[in-house]
């Protein structure tokens, strides 16, 4: 996939959750069908904790294939 596939989902129950579930939407998988456990890539404690201590800023890494970017408000951004 190519380009830039934003997705925010508030709804979520965590940033964790909300980037195994944009990387599925932008892949055409369901959730559980993501190959790569999100742990190999970023500790998702870690990212728990990082997202709600900062009050406008993001946290960018990369995870399978797509640079993430998880914004302060929920928001998660793939890019590849």
């Amino acid at each position: 996939m190519m380009g830039t596939t934003e997705r925010t989902d508030e709804a979520s129950a965590s940033p964790s959750a909300a980037v195994v579930e944009a990387v599925a939407a932008a892949e055409g998988w369901e959730p559980a069908e993501v190959p790569e456990p999100l742990y190999e890539s970023i500790d998702p404690d870690a990212l728990e904790a990082l997202v709600a201590s900062v009050d406008d800023g993001r946290i960018s890494f990369d995870y399978m294939g797509y640079e993430v970017t998880v914004d302060a408000d929920g928001a998660v951004t793939l890019a590849n």
